[in-house]
Protein backbone atom coordinates (compact mmCIF):
# COMPACT_ATOMS: atom_id res chain seq x y z
CA UNK A 1 0.00 0.00 0.00
CA UNK A 2 0.96 3.63 -0.95
CA UNK A 3 1.31 6.23 2.10
CA UNK A 4 -0.48 8.90 0.58
CA UNK A 5 1.82 12.01 -0.43
CA UNK A 6 0.76 15.12 1.42
CA UNK A 7 1.59 18.76 0.13
CA UNK A 8 4.29 20.84 2.23
CA UNK A 9 2.77 23.71 4.32
CA UNK A 10 3.85 26.58 3.22
CA UNK A 11 5.95 29.24 5.41
CA UNK A 12 4.04 32.09 5.04
CA UNK A 13 0.68 29.66 6.47
CA UNK A 14 2.63 28.05 9.44
CA UNK A 15 3.95 31.70 10.24
CA UNK A 16 0.04 33.24 10.33
CA UNK A 17 -1.05 30.16 11.59
CA UNK A 18 1.17 29.89 14.65
CA UNK A 19 1.22 33.61 15.16
CA UNK A 20 -3.06 33.70 14.45
CA UNK A 21 -2.82 30.80 17.89
CA UNK A 22 -0.06 32.59 20.22
CA UNK A 23 -2.55 36.07 19.35
CA UNK A 24 -5.57 34.30 20.34
CA UNK A 25 -4.16 32.67 23.01
CA UNK A 26 -2.74 36.26 24.72
CA UNK A 27 -5.87 38.36 23.87
CA UNK A 28 -8.14 35.22 25.80
CA UNK A 29 -6.40 35.04 28.80
CA UNK A 30 -6.34 39.20 29.27
CA UNK A 31 -9.61 39.77 27.98
CA UNK A 32 -10.77 36.53 30.74
CA UNK A 33 -8.42 37.81 33.49
CA UNK A 34 -10.67 41.47 32.81
CA UNK A 35 -13.49 40.12 32.81
CA UNK A 36 -13.36 38.04 35.58
CA UNK A 37 -11.85 41.13 37.19
CA UNK A 38 -14.51 42.89 36.57
CA UNK A 39 -17.47 41.18 37.07
CA UNK A 40 -16.13 39.94 40.47
CA UNK A 41 -15.47 43.41 41.42
CA UNK A 42 -19.49 44.43 40.54
CA UNK A 43 -20.54 41.10 42.71
CA UNK A 44 -18.40 42.30 45.28
CA UNK A 45 -19.86 45.55 45.79
CA UNK A 46 -23.31 44.35 45.81
CA UNK A 47 -22.44 42.75 48.47
CA UNK A 48 -20.59 44.69 50.43
CA UNK A 49 -23.82 47.47 49.92
CA UNK A 50 -25.75 44.28 50.92
CA UNK A 51 -24.23 43.96 53.97
CA UNK A 52 -24.43 47.86 54.64
CA UNK A 53 -28.06 47.60 54.55
CA UNK A 54 -28.12 45.01 56.61
CA UNK A 55 -26.24 46.78 59.09
CA UNK A 56 -28.43 49.66 58.61
CA UNK A 57 -31.68 48.03 59.45
CA UNK A 58 -29.87 46.01 62.78
CA UNK A 59 -29.44 49.71 64.12
CA UNK A 60 -32.61 50.86 63.07
CA UNK A 61 -34.21 48.46 65.78
CA UNK A 62 -31.51 48.62 68.03
CA UNK A 63 -32.29 52.43 68.09
CA UNK A 64 -35.47 51.39 69.88
CA UNK A 65 -37.60 52.79 67.10
CA UNK A 66 -38.76 48.99 66.08
CA UNK A 67 -40.98 48.16 63.43
CA UNK A 68 -41.42 51.98 62.85
CA UNK A 69 -38.29 52.73 61.34
CA UNK A 70 -38.50 49.52 59.53
CA UNK A 71 -41.63 50.31 57.95
CA UNK A 72 -40.61 53.57 56.89
CA UNK A 73 -38.01 52.21 54.90
CA UNK A 74 -39.68 49.88 53.64
CA UNK A 75 -41.98 52.34 52.54
CA UNK A 76 -39.88 55.19 51.72
CA UNK A 77 -39.35 54.73 47.93
CA UNK A 78 -41.84 57.01 45.56
CA UNK A 79 -44.66 55.85 43.54
CA UNK A 80 -43.67 53.51 40.36
CA UNK A 81 -40.18 53.48 41.79
CA UNK A 82 -38.12 50.36 41.13
CA UNK A 83 -36.84 49.30 44.70
CA UNK A 84 -33.12 47.71 44.77
CA UNK A 85 -34.08 46.21 47.89
CA UNK A 86 -37.56 44.08 49.29
CA UNK A 87 -37.30 44.25 52.91
CA UNK A 88 -40.05 41.66 55.41
CA UNK A 89 -40.03 42.18 59.22
CA UNK A 90 -41.49 39.70 60.53
CA UNK A 91 -42.21 39.09 64.63
CA UNK A 92 -41.29 36.17 67.03
CA UNK A 93 -44.90 34.05 66.02
CA UNK A 94 -43.58 34.65 62.26
CA UNK A 95 -46.38 36.60 61.07
CA UNK A 96 -45.25 39.82 58.80
CA UNK A 97 -45.49 42.94 60.40
CA UNK A 98 -44.03 44.84 57.31
CA UNK A 99 -42.87 44.41 53.94
CA UNK A 100 -42.21 45.19 50.65
CA UNK A 101 -45.31 45.42 48.31
CA UNK A 102 -45.44 42.36 45.99
CA UNK A 103 -43.09 40.76 48.29
CA UNK A 104 -44.38 38.00 48.77
CA UNK A 105 -45.58 37.06 44.90
CA UNK A 106 -41.70 36.57 44.27
CA UNK A 107 -40.16 35.74 47.16
CA UNK A 108 -42.60 33.94 49.88
CA UNK A 109 -40.74 33.56 53.61
CA UNK A 110 -39.51 29.88 52.98
CA UNK A 111 -37.02 30.65 50.32
CA UNK A 112 -34.93 32.30 53.11
CA UNK A 113 -32.23 30.46 55.26
CA UNK A 114 -33.24 30.47 58.55
CA UNK A 115 -32.46 33.96 60.35
CA UNK A 116 -28.98 34.44 62.36
CA UNK A 117 -28.14 36.35 64.91
CA UNK A 118 -24.39 36.39 62.94
CA UNK A 119 -23.47 40.07 62.27
CA UNK A 120 -21.32 38.62 58.71
CA UNK A 121 -24.13 36.96 56.82
CA UNK A 122 -23.54 34.56 53.42
CA UNK A 123 -25.94 35.70 50.69
CA UNK A 124 -27.83 32.79 48.69
CA UNK A 125 -28.91 33.13 45.60
CA UNK A 126 -32.38 32.68 43.91
CA UNK A 127 -33.67 32.92 40.46
CA UNK A 128 -37.25 33.85 40.01
CA UNK A 129 -38.45 33.83 36.74
CA UNK A 130 -36.50 36.39 34.88
CA UNK A 131 -35.53 38.15 37.95
CA UNK A 132 -31.68 37.20 39.87
CA UNK A 133 -32.12 37.97 44.15
CA UNK A 134 -29.58 37.62 46.71
CA UNK A 135 -31.52 36.43 50.31
CA UNK A 136 -29.91 36.88 53.41
CA UNK A 137 -32.14 36.79 56.93
CA UNK A 138 -31.35 37.69 60.32
CA UNK A 139 -32.90 37.76 63.56
CA UNK A 140 -32.05 41.33 66.22
CA UNK A 141 -34.08 41.81 69.72
CA UNK A 142 -36.16 45.36 69.54
CA UNK A 143 -38.25 46.69 72.84
CA UNK A 144 -37.95 43.19 74.55
CA UNK A 145 -38.95 41.21 71.20
CA UNK A 146 -37.29 39.14 68.71
CA UNK A 147 -37.56 40.35 65.23
CA UNK A 148 -36.97 38.54 61.72
CA UNK A 149 -36.30 40.59 59.22
CA UNK A 150 -35.47 39.32 55.03
CA UNK A 151 -33.70 41.31 52.75
CA UNK A 152 -33.62 40.52 49.15
CA UNK A 153 -31.69 42.95 46.87
CA UNK A 154 -32.23 42.53 43.26
CA UNK A 155 -29.49 41.77 40.82
CA UNK A 156 -31.20 41.54 37.91
CA UNK A 157 -29.58 44.29 36.06
CA UNK A 158 -26.06 43.29 37.06
CA UNK A 159 -26.65 39.86 35.73
CA UNK A 160 -27.54 41.33 32.04
CA UNK A 161 -24.68 43.51 32.90
CA UNK A 162 -22.91 40.72 33.40
CA UNK A 163 -23.65 38.95 30.02
CA UNK A 164 -23.41 41.94 28.10
CA UNK A 165 -20.56 42.77 28.64
CA UNK A 166 -19.16 39.01 28.05
CA UNK A 167 -20.67 39.26 25.20
CA UNK A 168 -18.90 42.65 24.12
CA UNK A 169 -15.38 40.61 25.80
CA UNK A 170 -16.00 37.56 23.13
CA UNK A 171 -16.93 40.45 20.12
CA UNK A 172 -13.72 41.96 20.71
CA UNK A 173 -11.91 39.04 20.90
CA UNK A 174 -13.21 37.62 17.41
CA UNK A 175 -12.40 41.15 15.93
CA UNK A 176 -9.17 40.61 17.66
CA UNK A 177 -8.55 37.55 16.16
CA UNK A 178 -9.74 38.76 12.69
CA UNK A 179 -7.36 41.27 12.80
CA UNK A 180 -4.51 39.14 13.93
CA UNK A 181 -5.09 36.93 11.22
CA UNK A 182 -4.79 40.04 8.84
CA UNK A 183 -1.58 41.16 10.48
CA UNK A 184 0.08 38.26 10.46
CA UNK A 185 -0.63 37.60 6.87
CA UNK A 186 1.01 41.33 5.77
CA UNK A 187 3.52 41.09 8.08
CA UNK A 188 4.65 37.62 6.67
CA UNK A 189 4.08 38.93 3.21
CA UNK A 190 6.56 41.47 3.40
CA UNK A 191 8.65 39.30 5.64
CA UNK A 192 8.98 36.58 2.83
CA UNK A 193 9.07 39.24 0.31
CA UNK A 194 13.03 38.97 -0.32
CA UNK A 195 12.57 35.61 -0.41
CA UNK A 196 10.37 35.92 -3.22
CA UNK A 197 12.74 38.78 -4.90
CA UNK A 198 15.43 35.73 -4.36
CA UNK A 199 13.74 33.37 -5.90
CA UNK A 200 13.14 35.58 -8.87
CA UNK A 201 16.46 36.74 -8.86
CA UNK A 202 17.92 32.70 -9.42
CA UNK A 203 15.26 32.04 -12.06
CA UNK A 204 16.95 34.46 -14.09
CA UNK A 205 20.36 32.62 -13.85
CA UNK A 206 20.90 30.04 -16.76
CA UNK A 207 23.86 28.69 -17.41
CA UNK A 208 24.82 31.10 -19.86
CA UNK A 209 24.13 33.68 -17.22
CA UNK A 210 26.22 32.45 -14.22
CA UNK A 211 27.69 35.93 -13.54
CA UNK A 212 24.64 37.62 -12.66
CA UNK A 213 25.33 36.98 -8.55
CA UNK A 214 22.44 37.84 -5.92
CA UNK A 215 25.34 40.05 -4.23
CA UNK A 216 24.25 39.24 -0.49
CA UNK A 217 24.84 43.58 0.65
CA UNK A 218 20.76 44.10 -0.02
CA UNK A 219 19.67 41.10 2.02
CA UNK A 220 18.12 40.99 5.60
CA UNK A 221 20.80 39.48 7.83
CA UNK A 222 19.45 36.39 8.16
CA UNK A 223 19.32 35.96 4.38
CA UNK A 224 22.75 36.87 3.39
CA UNK A 225 24.54 33.71 4.65
CA UNK A 226 22.09 31.79 2.32
CA UNK A 227 22.73 34.42 -0.85
CA UNK A 228 26.41 34.38 0.00
CA UNK A 229 26.77 30.41 0.09
CA UNK A 230 24.43 30.96 -3.33
CA UNK A 231 27.33 33.49 -4.75
CA UNK A 232 29.78 31.35 -4.11
CA UNK A 233 27.97 28.34 -5.57
CA UNK A 234 27.47 30.40 -8.65
CA UNK A 235 31.06 31.37 -9.01
CA UNK A 236 31.80 27.23 -8.67
CA UNK A 237 29.35 26.40 -11.26
CA UNK A 238 30.61 29.00 -13.80
CA UNK A 239 33.99 28.02 -13.30
CA UNK A 240 33.02 24.48 -14.05
CA UNK A 241 31.00 25.78 -17.01
CA UNK A 242 34.06 27.62 -18.31
CA UNK A 243 36.49 24.52 -17.70
CA UNK A 244 33.45 22.02 -19.17
CA UNK A 245 33.32 23.84 -22.06
CA UNK A 246 37.32 24.52 -22.12
CA UNK A 247 37.53 20.81 -21.50
CA UNK A 248 35.20 19.86 -24.45
CA UNK A 249 36.64 21.82 -27.11
CA UNK A 250 40.53 20.74 -26.22
CA UNK A 251 39.14 17.04 -26.22
CA UNK A 252 37.34 17.63 -29.30
CA UNK A 253 40.95 19.17 -30.34
CA UNK A 254 42.70 16.37 -29.47
CA UNK A 255 40.81 13.31 -30.91
CA UNK A 256 40.57 15.12 -34.19
CA UNK A 257 44.20 15.26 -35.07
CA UNK A 258 45.33 11.60 -34.73
CA UNK A 259 41.69 10.53 -36.48
CA UNK A 260 42.78 13.27 -39.37
CA UNK A 261 45.84 11.37 -39.66
CA UNK A 262 44.53 7.97 -39.76
CA UNK A 263 41.64 8.84 -42.24
CA UNK A 264 44.13 11.21 -44.29
CA UNK A 265 46.69 8.32 -44.22
CA UNK A 266 44.38 5.60 -45.13
CA UNK A 267 42.23 7.87 -47.97
CA UNK A 268 45.70 8.33 -49.95
CA UNK A 269 46.68 4.62 -49.50
CA UNK A 270 43.29 3.87 -50.96
CA UNK A 271 43.65 6.34 -53.90
CA UNK A 272 46.07 3.36 -55.79
CA UNK A 273 47.90 0.06 -55.48
CA UNK A 274 50.46 0.52 -53.05
CA UNK A 275 53.57 -1.60 -52.03
CA UNK A 276 53.51 -3.70 -49.11
CA UNK A 277 56.14 -1.76 -48.18
CA UNK A 278 53.71 0.97 -47.99
CA UNK A 279 50.66 -0.49 -46.98
CA UNK A 280 53.32 -1.53 -43.89
CA UNK A 281 53.92 2.37 -43.55
CA UNK A 282 50.27 3.50 -43.57
CA UNK A 283 49.73 0.74 -40.72
CA UNK A 284 52.65 1.90 -38.71
CA UNK A 285 51.27 4.56 -38.68
CA UNK A 286 47.77 4.37 -37.65
CA UNK A 287 49.03 2.34 -34.86
CA UNK A 288 51.15 5.21 -33.22
CA UNK A 289 48.14 6.96 -34.34
CA UNK A 290 46.25 4.62 -32.23
CA UNK A 291 48.47 4.45 -29.08
CA UNK A 292 48.70 8.09 -28.93
CA UNK A 293 44.53 8.05 -28.57
CA UNK A 294 44.83 4.98 -26.20
CA UNK A 295 46.90 7.40 -24.12
CA UNK A 296 44.77 9.99 -24.33
CA UNK A 297 41.81 7.92 -23.61
CA UNK A 298 43.63 6.27 -20.60
CA UNK A 299 44.51 9.44 -18.92
CA UNK A 300 41.23 10.71 -18.99
CA UNK A 301 40.13 8.07 -17.68
CA UNK A 302 42.15 8.30 -14.82
CA UNK A 303 41.41 11.77 -13.90
CA UNK A 304 37.60 10.67 -14.35
CA UNK A 305 38.05 8.84 -11.35
CA UNK A 306 40.54 10.82 -9.55
CA UNK A 307 37.82 13.28 -9.27
CA UNK A 308 35.28 10.70 -8.69
CA UNK A 309 38.06 8.90 -5.85
CA UNK A 310 38.86 11.58 -3.65
CA UNK A 311 38.87 9.96 0.11
CA UNK A 312 38.81 6.10 -1.26
CA UNK A 313 42.52 5.88 -2.13
CA UNK A 314 44.74 2.94 0.01
CA UNK A 315 47.27 4.91 2.46
CA UNK A 316 50.49 3.06 3.15
CA UNK A 317 53.39 4.42 4.52
CA UNK A 318 56.30 3.75 2.57
CA UNK A 319 60.23 5.06 1.39
CA UNK A 320 59.79 7.71 -0.88
CA UNK A 321 63.59 7.86 -1.64
CA UNK A 322 63.68 3.65 -2.72
CA UNK A 323 60.12 4.68 -5.15
CA UNK A 324 61.25 7.83 -6.71
CA UNK A 325 64.66 5.82 -7.37
CA UNK A 326 63.03 3.04 -9.20
CA UNK A 327 61.11 5.71 -11.58
CA UNK A 328 64.63 7.69 -11.97
CA UNK A 329 66.83 4.59 -13.10
CA UNK A 330 64.13 3.63 -15.68
CA UNK A 331 64.12 7.09 -17.17
CA UNK A 332 67.79 7.35 -16.04
CA UNK A 333 68.42 4.85 -19.32
CA UNK A 334 66.40 6.55 -21.65
CA UNK A 335 68.13 9.82 -21.16
CA UNK A 336 71.58 8.11 -21.46
CA UNK A 337 70.98 8.15 -25.26
CA UNK A 338 70.77 11.48 -24.96
CA UNK A 339 73.56 12.61 -22.98
CA UNK A 340 71.37 13.65 -20.08
CA UNK A 341 72.33 12.76 -16.51
CA UNK A 342 69.33 12.17 -14.33
CA UNK A 343 70.21 12.18 -10.51
CA UNK A 344 67.96 11.52 -7.37
CA UNK A 345 69.13 12.66 -3.54
CA UNK A 346 67.21 12.77 -0.30
CA UNK A 347 65.14 11.17 1.98
CA UNK A 348 61.73 11.20 3.15
CA UNK A 349 58.51 8.95 4.13
CA UNK A 350 55.30 9.41 2.07
CA UNK A 351 51.89 7.74 4.00
CA UNK A 352 49.90 7.32 0.34
CA UNK A 353 49.66 5.02 -2.59
CA UNK A 354 52.75 3.93 -3.80
CA UNK A 355 51.56 3.28 -7.33
CA UNK A 356 50.09 6.70 -7.84
CA UNK A 357 53.27 8.15 -6.15
CA UNK A 358 55.45 6.67 -8.84
CA UNK A 359 52.78 8.36 -11.78
CA UNK A 360 53.03 11.32 -10.09
CA UNK A 361 57.00 10.69 -10.10
CA UNK A 362 56.80 9.50 -13.83
CA UNK A 363 54.59 12.49 -15.18
CA UNK A 364 57.52 14.98 -14.41
CA UNK A 365 60.19 12.71 -15.12
CA UNK A 366 58.80 12.34 -18.46
CA UNK A 367 57.79 16.07 -19.07
CA UNK A 368 61.61 17.19 -18.02
CA UNK A 369 62.92 14.58 -20.76
CA UNK A 370 60.87 16.08 -23.05
CA UNK A 371 61.76 19.90 -22.82
CA UNK A 372 65.21 19.22 -21.87
CA UNK A 373 68.16 19.68 -24.11
CA UNK A 374 70.32 16.77 -24.95
CA UNK A 375 73.53 16.76 -22.85
CA UNK A 376 71.71 18.72 -20.13
CA UNK A 377 70.95 17.16 -16.58
CA UNK A 378 67.55 16.80 -14.53
CA UNK A 379 67.76 16.23 -10.52
CA UNK A 380 64.98 14.91 -8.40
CA UNK A 381 65.75 15.96 -4.91
CA UNK A 382 63.49 14.44 -2.01
CA UNK A 383 63.72 16.27 1.84
CA UNK A 384 61.17 16.36 5.02
CA UNK A 385 59.34 19.14 6.22
CA UNK A 386 56.96 19.21 9.12
CA UNK A 387 54.49 16.73 7.85
CA UNK A 388 55.13 16.57 4.53
CA UNK A 389 57.58 15.30 2.33
CA UNK A 390 58.37 17.46 -0.50
CA UNK A 391 59.63 15.98 -4.20
CA UNK A 392 61.30 18.56 -6.52
CA UNK A 393 62.10 17.52 -9.99
CA UNK A 394 64.19 20.57 -11.66
CA UNK A 395 65.76 20.40 -15.24
CA UNK A 396 67.65 22.52 -17.78
CA UNK A 397 65.51 22.68 -20.48
CA UNK A 398 63.58 26.03 -22.40
CA UNK A 399 61.89 26.76 -19.47
CA UNK A 400 57.91 28.55 -19.54
CA UNK A 401 57.47 31.81 -20.18
CA UNK A 402 55.41 33.40 -16.71
CA UNK A 403 52.17 34.22 -18.38
CA UNK A 404 52.01 30.37 -19.17
CA UNK A 405 52.42 29.35 -15.43
CA UNK A 406 49.52 29.80 -13.74
CA UNK A 407 47.20 27.33 -16.23
CA UNK A 408 50.21 24.77 -16.89
CA UNK A 409 48.03 22.27 -14.50
CA UNK A 410 45.61 22.99 -16.51
CA UNK A 411 44.12 19.80 -18.74
CA UNK A 412 45.17 19.73 -22.85
CA UNK A 413 47.16 23.29 -21.81
CA UNK A 414 50.34 23.52 -24.05
CA UNK A 415 52.83 26.68 -23.37
CA UNK A 416 53.51 26.02 -26.73
CA UNK A 417 50.27 25.30 -28.92
CA UNK A 418 52.55 24.31 -32.38
CA UNK A 419 54.22 21.49 -30.56
CA UNK A 420 51.81 18.69 -30.39
CA UNK A 421 53.84 16.25 -31.10
CA UNK A 422 54.98 16.86 -27.12
CA UNK A 423 52.17 15.53 -25.83
CA UNK A 424 48.95 15.98 -25.16
CA UNK A 425 49.13 18.50 -22.54
CA UNK A 426 47.74 16.15 -19.54
CA UNK A 427 50.85 15.19 -17.80
CA UNK A 428 50.72 18.02 -15.03
CA UNK A 429 46.96 17.73 -15.02
CA UNK A 430 47.70 14.36 -13.90
CA UNK A 431 50.37 14.93 -11.41
CA UNK A 432 47.87 17.50 -9.90
CA UNK A 433 44.94 15.07 -9.46
CA UNK A 434 47.23 12.82 -8.00
CA UNK A 435 48.41 15.32 -5.26
CA UNK A 436 44.85 16.49 -4.65
CA UNK A 437 43.84 12.76 -3.96
CA UNK A 438 46.55 12.73 -1.42
CA UNK A 439 45.51 16.36 0.12
CA UNK A 440 49.37 18.03 -0.66
CA UNK A 441 50.19 20.51 -2.77
CA UNK A 442 51.94 21.52 -5.95
CA UNK A 443 53.71 24.19 -6.99
CA UNK A 444 55.92 25.58 -10.29
CA UNK A 445 58.50 27.36 -10.96
CA UNK A 446 60.37 28.10 -14.12
CA UNK A 447 62.62 30.89 -15.68
CA UNK A 448 63.03 30.93 -19.82
CA UNK A 449 65.92 29.28 -20.95
CA UNK A 450 67.10 28.23 -17.32
CA UNK A 451 64.73 25.42 -16.72
CA UNK A 452 61.61 24.45 -14.63
CA UNK A 453 61.37 23.07 -10.65
CA UNK A 454 58.41 21.19 -10.12
CA UNK A 455 57.40 20.71 -6.28
CA UNK A 456 55.29 17.99 -5.18
CA UNK A 457 54.41 17.67 -1.57
CA UNK A 458 52.87 14.38 -0.07
CA UNK A 459 51.79 13.80 3.59
CA UNK A 460 54.38 11.80 5.64
CA UNK A 461 51.97 10.26 8.05
CA UNK A 462 48.34 9.83 8.02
Amino acid sequence: MFSKRTEPRSISSQLVLLFTLAAALLLSSGLGVFYWLVVRHAFEEDNAVLADKVLALRADLRSGGGPKLVDAEVNARRAGERSAYLIRLSNERGQTVTETPGMSALLPPNVFRPAERSTSLTPINYRTGSKLFSLVAFTEESTGRTYTIQIAQDRSADEQFTKNFGALVALVLAGSIVASVIIAANVTRRGLRPLRQMTAALDRITPTHLNEHIRPGRWPGELQPLATAFDEMLSRLEDSFTRLSQFSGDLAHELRTPIANMLGAAQVALTRERTSAEYREVLETTAAECERLSATVDNLLFLARADAARDQIARTSFDARAAAEKVVTFYRTIGEDRHISIECSGEGTVCGDPVLFSRAISNLMENALRFTPDGASINVKISTESDQTKVAVTDTGCGIEPEHLPRVFDRFYRADPSRSSRGAGLGLALVKSIVDLHRGSVKIESEPARGTTVTVKFPSQT
